[in-house]
């Protein structure tokens, strides 16, 4: 019987341990259990939600937050226009930085809240003329992916993410083999 839990007790955390990198790994971006989708496309934020019935007049309203803004009233509010499958409000001229999207419906029920981060618009190529007719486009350098977990400026190439798979199998084959000697002490 002692045996029987301590083998569970044991291969519960290690299947804890080797799933805590699986859970680590999901994108942040997602908004889980959130009634609403939060998109941006250069300088205008967009939401929209099926969340919000309809009392005849309105859906409700939509709040965009800045930092430094803690509820509802204090951001840039819009009201949801659509149908009752589909509600939508959009703002225009959002500068840069981390904004909180947040829609209330007209029975005040909150149908989710997200965040979003919008970039500053890229640099557009710009076209010089010479002494000589022939225009020359210069394009702004890339940046590479911007993004949370996943994203990444450099690439480290096969070695590094190898040396990485195996800190993760020896860390894993060493949690296992304490937790097994520690369940039997007599044994080496």
């Amino acid at each position: 019987m002692r045996t029987t839990q301590t083998l569970l007790r044991s291969g519960l955390t290690v299947a804890a341990a080797a799933a805590l990198p699986l859970a680590l790994a999901a994108p942040a971006a997602v908004a889980w259990g959130s009634g609403i989708s939060v998109s941006t496309s250069g300088t205008t934020v967009s939401v929209t939600t099926s969340a919000c019935p309809s009392n005849g007049s309105s859906f409700g309203d939509a709040s965009l937050l800045s930092n430094g803004q803690a509820n509802f009233a204090q951001g840039r509010q819009m009201s949801l226009t659509g149908t009752s499958t589909s509600q939508s409000a959009s703002w225009t001229g959002v500068g840069p930085g981390t904004y909180t999207v947040i829609v209330v419906c007209q029975d005040g029920s909150t149908a989710g809240t997200q965040s979003i981060i919008v970039s500053a618009p890229a640099a557009t190529p710009t076209i010089s003329t010479t002494t000589t007719t022939t225009p020359t486009a210069t394009a702004s350098p890339s940046r590479g992916v911007m993004g949370g977990l996943g994203g990444a400026v450099k690439d480290y190439g096969t070695a590094t993410v190898v040396g990485g798979g195996a800190l993760v199998v020896t860390g894993t084959v060493a949690a296992a083999w304490f937790l097994r000697r520690r369940s039997k002490p007599h044994r080496l």
